[in-house]
């Protein structure tokens, strides 16, 4: 059941995608000649409207194969107003966007839902104080459950630290404890911490950790919204900051993960909840949309870059050098894969 909710949840990420560059060239008249989802020899097909639409033997990953533009023959020039190749670089450009785009409105439609059938938080409640601390000091305990901080009501935890992290001034916390409310001024410290890259950074504390308890959050259609497109503009900036560390070697390329990996943390995902498995859709979503916007030849940041330097210098990049960085893009692409299978096989045989 885990491998069929993986393969469906990676066929629709991947529809989507293909969806985004289909329509984008439709919508400039390109011509479309396969719509595939899936690698590989052909196994079920139907021609519609001049568009072969099609599952092929290989499900991990897909592809829409226009008139002018084909990745295994990086130089192919054909003519035609319903060629890629005559389109305008700022055309090609936004059918090149297009596919990232989807993912990351797919992920915005996701979340809306999510937040409509309540999304799950750390409740505001304190499961450990750190002696010696600001809120130790100002008297805060264990079980306390924080209702308020100045005139903002609280419901999740992450609110309280976001609160605490943009504080300038000593902020007055509201707490029930024991069924009733009590009210505490404690000033937060800049203090030593990590963040979610493993990296020393400071930050303002007051010295308290979230007690093992879930809250689930209900939003009208209004808050799903906002809640939709915070959280697509969080996961968006956490990814493509994941890429830059891991780049910048801060985080270690042992923490790539392959297709086994993700195989695994969907099929967990559907096994706990719906919720949970719309989440971490939405997250691969967002992912897929990042990743293929990376500058890399053969991925949509590439070909975005080279239609760039078209618009900038007034001319075409050589054949020469456009065939040589997409090859290049190609063997880059397929070292990112071997290891992340490597890193999955290696996490497989030590847990």
């Amino acid at each position: 059941m885990g491998l069929i909710t993986f393969l469906l949840v990676l066929s629709v990420l991947v529809f989507i995608h293909e969806l985004g560059h289909f329509l984008a060239a439709r919508y400039f008249g390109v011509t479309v000649h396969t719509f595939s989802i899936g690698f590989g020899k052909r196994l079920i097909s139907k021609e519609y409207k001049g568009t072969v639409w099609q599952f092929s033997l290989i499900p991990l990953g897909g592809y829409v194969k226009m008139k002018g533009q084909d990745d295994s023959n990086p130089a192919l020039i054909e003519s035609g107003d319903d060629s890629y190749n005559t389109k305008k670089p700022w055309q090609r450009i936004v059918i090149l966007f297009a596919g990232p785009f989807a993912n990351f409105a797919l992920a915005a439609v996701l979340y809306f839902f999510i937040a409509l059938l309540g999304s799950n938080s750390l409740a505001p409640t304190i499961g450990k104080v750190i002696e010696n601390s600001p809120a130790f000091q100002a008297g805060l305990q264990v079980n306390d459950e924080i209702v308020r901080i100045n005139d903002q009501e609280i419901k999740t935890w992450d609110e309280v630290g976001k609160y605490i992290r943009n504080s300038q001034t000593a902020l007055k916390f509201y707490v029930k404890r024991e069924g009733v409310i009590r009210a505490f001024v404690i000033n937060p410290e800049l203090s030593d911490s990590e963040n979610l890259f493993k990296e020393k950074i400071k930050k303002r504390m007051i010295g308290i950790a979230p007690a093992p308890k879930v809250v689930t959050i209900y939003h009208n259609p209004i808050e799903a919204i906002a809640y939709a497109w915070n959280n697509t503009i969080e996961s968006s900036k956490m990814i493509f900051q994941g890429v830059q560390k891991l780049i910048q070697g801060i985080i270690p390329s042992s923490e790539v993960g392959g297709v086994i990996t993700i195989g695994k943390v969907i099929s967990d995902a559907s096994q706990t909840s719906l919720v949970a498995l719309l989440t971490i859709t939405a997250l691969i979503s967002v992912n897929l949309g990042v990743l293929n916007l990376l500058p890399i030849p053969a991925l949509d940041g590439g070909h975005i870059m080279f239609n760039l330097y078209e618009m900038i210098v007034r001319k075409k990049p050589s054949d020469k050098v456009f065939v040589a960085l997409t090859i290049t893009g190609w063997f880059i692409l397929g070292a990112l894969m071997l290891l992340g299978i490597f890193n999955d096989i290696n996490r497989l045989m030590q847990g």
